[in-house]
Formats: structure tokens, C-alpha cells, sequence
């Protein structure tokens, strides 16, 4: 019976990582809030993992949904569209090195000092604003293709992904609003970001497994293996519904809602633990 329960929390997880990861609303402030009333039976080093690892399942549906045009190998492409895929995916290890380098360095100080509910809060409402910002600002774009972006413009993209790293910023609001704001579309922006997260999702899924399996062995329960899996492949077919809903939505819609949804949450966070607080002290 408990590893059901286990498993049903694994399911929520899953749900929410798959709607939070590329909605740019902030997984970590979700998660911070659902770690309040649904906590796991586990290790904290094993939920840490398990948190990087359902990503994995979010990444997949990208890789999926977007195989044919990630494919540099494919027969069918001219030797013009494989060339054009090749330097998209080295734009993308462009953008991807600040973050790597940063994330790297500091990846126990922003997990210790950082991830607290003060901050995910301010970030949370910070980029809200932003939006909205630069929503009514009523900007032309003038990039509409991925190939259009250049390698500095992809540099400049993974500069606003370094800055994702502080919790509460959302890794797909940040590439997002810095792309739109140097001049990219909303789905050039949406689909950078997407194509962004391979190689870092994937990197940082696989640090957080081999730090762990470091310290405590391969010794994974039966339950815990369970909760992996089930999380991962949650997470994955939830995104793909949610990938193809956003980017039918943009075409038709701006960013403002979601900022107003950033500022919504990151003011129930500062009430909720301000409260709580409150009433242990």
C-alpha cells in the first residue's frame, strides 16, 4: 500500500514538472508548494535526484515532437537544411555554456542559499513584471526563423538561461523573455528555449545521478525505482500535450497571462510561508 502511494505522488509530481517545465511559470515554485502537502517517504538525496530525473521525460517529448527537424542525418533533408541543422545545434552548445560553467560552480551554494521561499517568490514575481513589461511594449520582431539567429544572439539567449538558475526564475520564462527581447518571435523564442533544454536538462539529470550514485551506491529500492519511471514517463506525455498547447497558443496570444499567473503565485508563496512562520514561532 505505501508503494502505491509513492507512486500516486509520483504522478502528481510528473503532472506538474510536465506543465511547469516549458509554461514559463517556474517548476520550482510549484514544487516547493507541493512539497508542503505531498512529501515522499524517501531519502532527501534520493527526491533531489528524482526531481532532476522526471525532466527526462519532459526532454523526451521535445526530442520526439521535434525529431525530423533536429535530424542532421535525415535523407531526406537538402544538404542546405542539414547544414542549417548542424549550426542550429551549435548555436545551442553556444547558448548552453554559461549556464553549464555557472551551474557547475555554484550548482551546492544555489541549492543551499538559494532555493528558499523568499526568493523563489521575489524571482517569481520580478519576471512576472517583466512580461508584462515587455508584452505592452509591443515589440516587432525581427527574427521569425531559428536560422535567422546568429551565434551572438544565441550567446546573449544563454547569458537570460544563466540567470535560471536562480530558483523561482523558470528556465523556459528566462530564454524566453531574453529572446524576445533581442528582437526573436514568440515561437522562435518558445523553440529555441525548447531545443536549449536538451543538452542541459540532460547534463544535469546525469550529475545529479552520478553524484548520488557517488555518495550512496547504486542502491536504488524497488519503490524508489518505481517512482523514477513512473515520474519520468508522466512527465513526458504530459509535455508533449503541453509543448503543442503552448505553441498554438502563442500564435494567437502573448506572454501577459503567464505574468500575471508569476505574480499570482509568488504573493500566495510569500503569504503562505509568512503564515506559517507566523504560527511556529
Amino acid at each position: 500500500m505505501q508503494t502505491f502511494f509513492e507512486i500516486l505522488k509520483a504522478v502528481v509530481q510528473g503532472i506538474v514538472e510536465g506543465v511547469t517545465e516549458w509554461l514559463p511559470i517556474s517548476s520550482t515554485g510549484h514544487i516547493i508548494l507541493l512539497e508542503e502537502f505531498l512529501r515522499f517517504n524517501v531519502s532527501q538525496e534520493f527526491f533531489n535526484v528524482f526531481k532532476v530525473v522526471i525532466q527526462l521525460g519532459a526532454i523526451m517529448a521535445v526530442v520526439i515532437l521535434y525529431f525530423h527537424r533536429l535530424n542532421p542525418f535525415s535523407p531526406k533533408k537538402t544538404p542546405q537544411q542539414r547544414n542549417e541543422i548542424w549550426h542550429m545545434w551549435f548555436k545551442v552548445a553556444v547558448a548552453t555554456i554559461p549556464a553549464a560553467v555557472i551551474g557547475f560552480l555554484f550548482d551546492d551554494f544555489i541549492d543551499e542559499k538559494l532555493s528558499t521561499p523568499i526568493v523563489i517568490a521575489a524571482t517569481l514575481i520580478i519576471y512576472g513584471i517583466l512580461f508584462i513589461w515587455i508584452e505592452n511594449q509591443k515589440r516587432r520582431p525581427t527574427v521569425s526563423r531559428i536560422v535567422e539567429l546568429n551565434y551572438t544572439m544565441a550567446l546573449y539567449i544563454g547569458g537570460f538561461q544563466m540567470l535560471a538558475l536562480i530558483p523561482g526564475t523558470s528556465r523556459s520564462g528566462a530564454t524566453i523573455l531574453g529572446a524576445i527581447l533581442l528582437g526573436a518571435s514568440r515561437p522562435v523564442a518558445a523553440e529555441f528555449s525548447f531545443f536549449m533544454s536538451i543538452p542541459v536538462m540532460f547534463g544535469a539529470s546525469l550529475y545529479k545521478i552520478l553524484d548520488y550514485i557517488k555518495d550512496n551506491g547504486f542502491n536504488f529500492t524497488g519503490t524508489e525505482i518505481a517512482v523514477l519511471l513512473v515520474g519520468t514517463l508522466v512527465s513526458f506525455i504530459v509535455s508533449v500535450f503541453v509543448i503543442k498547447f503552448l505553441m498554438s497558443y502563442i500564435k494567437r496570444h502573448d506572454f501577459k497571462v503567464f505574468g500575471y499567473y508569476r505574480i499570482a503565485l509568488g504573493i500566495v508563496i510569500i503569504l503562505y510561508f509568512g503564515i506559517r512562520t507566523l504560527l511556529l514561532a
